[in-house]
């Protein structure tokens, strides 16, 4: 939660535990530089709704559209989930819930993160892919794919 009120403090933003309605789990309010929080989250919960509002200041939304709701949360997937951390914990156990609990997350994150920040080829797992060779933030081999002599070159 520390790393997530330093983001906030470098966007300028700072954050507030509310009660909200039912539907809303957390907002970003742009005109105030707030986000607010629902009070009633579990902590995993708190955790990803912050980092998805940061998603929304740091991108300067000032409404939601799903492109915008698409970009924060994988803002927020980026921001709390390590790389090495998930290779690591994928495998021990692929279950989609168990590397939630270990990671901190929700499961919707973790499928986002699956999603839309890594890319896996031939038994290599990629994650923030760039255009290019070598152009990675993490690259990890599964030792399968190793012992077989796939790994692409």
């Amino acid at each position: 939660m520390r790393a997530l009120v330093r983001v906030a403090a470098a966007l300028g933003v700072r954050l507030h535990a509310t009660h909200l309605d039912e539907q809303t789990l957390g907002l970003y309010s742009p005109d105030e530089q707030r986000i607010y929080f629902d009070i009633r989250l579990t902590p995993n919960e708190r955790r990803v709704t912050i980092a998805h509002e940061l998603g929304h200041a740091y991108y300067g939304h000032d409404h939601s559209n799903p492109k915008h709701e698409r970009q924060a949360e994988v803002f927020a997937a980026e921001l709390l989930i390590d790389p090495e951390e998930y290779a690591r914990l994928e495998r021990v156990d692929p279950d989609q819930h168990r590397l939630a609990d270990d990671l901190g997350v929700t499961v919707e994150l973790i499928r986002t993160y699956e999603r839309h920040c890594l890319e896996r080829v031939r038994g290599v797992t990629y994650a923030r892919p760039r255009m290019g060779a070598g152009q990675w933030e993490y690259r990890g081999v599964h030792p399968d794919a190793e012992s077989a002599g796939t790994e692409p070159r």
